[in-house]
Order: C-alpha cells, then structure tokens, then sequence
C-alpha cells in the first residue's frame, strides 16, 4: 500500500498500549518509529543514577544539568527502534519500576520538555515517521498529517500494565500500579506545560476490548480513508 511521507501522532493516557500499536504501525507499513516517552525514560534514569532523583524527590535544576550533554538517540536493532545512552542500550532499564514513578513528574519540567521536543524535531526531519507520547499531535507536532488520541477503561489499562511488571520480575501489586496510573493521568493532565488532552483532529481509538490485530485493521481503513488508498494489502498481525 502506497502510503505518502506523513508524521503520525499518536497521544493518550499511560498503559493505553501507544508504543505496541506505533510499533506494530511502524512495522507493517514501514515508518521510522520514535518513542518520545522512551526519551523522559532516558533523562529520569540518568537523574536516578546521578543521585538528583530519588526518595520521593526531584531536584529539577540538577536534574537539568544531568540531562544536558547526554548522548540520548535511537538505534534500529534486529527490527526494532531501542534507545541509547550513548553506546549502552537502556530499552530494559528506563521501562522499570523506579523510573515509572518519577517520569511524570520529570516530564512536566518545562526544560525537559523543550530539551526532548528539540531532539524528537532532529529525528522526525525527514518525515515517515510515527510518534507515540502525551502531546505529540497537540504541542511536539500540531501539524502532523494524522493524530490518533488513544484510551482504554483504568481497571484494563492497570491489569495490562501489572501483567507487563510482573513478566519483568518487578515487585509490585496491582492496586499500587492503578494508583500509579491514576497519578499519572491527574499530572499528565492538569500539567501547565503542554498537559494530555485530545487534539481537536484527533481520531480516537478506545481499546479496551480491542486486539492488536483489530488496532491494525482499524489504522489501515483510517489510511485508506483519509488519503484515498485504494489497494489493500494482507497483514501480517
């Protein structure tokens, strides 16, 4: 399926399944996939592991100098786009535990933010390309040429997150991680910098009771509608 170069936004709440869908996306219809939260990810790990981040606390000022000269970019390794500090893969790391309580709170630091914008413009440049995040479509590309607001009910969204932790062998309960999620979606929202809301030319995709398949069948007749794609190719999920 002939596909113009467009960017893709995708936003919605935490757990809602945003990097599974743009990297099943990116792989069925050869976009460059690019993680912003990965990015936040990156820049708390390197708080925590400076030691400006931690106890229940942030020291912001440091934590913007930390955050400063690191090497954080994307690699494509065996088919998948991972993040890298510097030459360390830090894909396993940023997706634990520790760094899930802070992210939130180090993403809403107005620094950060336009740190992380500036670097997701550099690697967005050429096009193709589709993004996953809290205001893709709303602040980092308010001109993408499509923007998908993703949601799902919270008791599926904690379950589906729980499940997720425990494969990784964290140590948690579930009812820690719903409240997690609750504070996050509060913080992500009510942020005075570029809060989590819904692009006006979003289209919305709920998928509470929804497959990865089904996901994918519904972005392909979204394509196909939005830029009159008439040939429909198999797909692979």
């Amino acid at each position: 399926m002939s596909i113009p170069d467009i960017i893709i936004a995708v936003d919605g709440y935490s757990s809602t399944g945003k990097s599974t869908f743009a990297k099943l996306v990116a792989s069925e219809f050869a976009f460059l996939y690019l993680d912003s939260g990965a990015m936040y990810r990156g820049v708390t790990l390197a708080g925590l592991e400076a030691g400006v981040i931690g106890d229940g606390k942030i020291d912001e000022a440091g934590t913007v100098r930390v955050m400063e000269p690191l090497d954080l970019h994307f690699r494509r390794v065996d088919g998948t786009t991972q993040l890298f500090l510097g030459d360390r893969c830090i894909e396993k790391e940023i997706r634990g535990w520790e760094v899930s309580q802070y992210v939130s709170p180090v993403s809403a630091v107005p620094a950060i933010r336009a740190w992380v914008d500036d670097k997701l413009h550099a690697f967005a440049a050429g096009g193709r390309v589709i993004m996953d995040g809290r205001d893709i479509g709303t602040t980092v590309f308010p001109d993408a040429q499509l923007k998908i607001f993703m949601t799902a009910d919270e008791g599926v969204r904690a379950r589906r997150r729980y499940d997720e932790l425990v494969l990784k062998g964290e140590k948690t309960t579930l009812e820690e991680v719903a409240a997690n999620l609750r504070d996050r979606d509060y913080r992500d929202s009510h942020r005075p910098n570029s809060p989590l809301r819904q692009a006006e030319d979003a289209y919305v995709l709920d998928n509470t009771h929804m497959t990865l398949h089904e996901e994918l069948v519904w972005i392909l007749g979204l394509l196909q509608g939005k830029f009159n794609i008439l040939d429909s190719p198999g797909l692979s999920c």
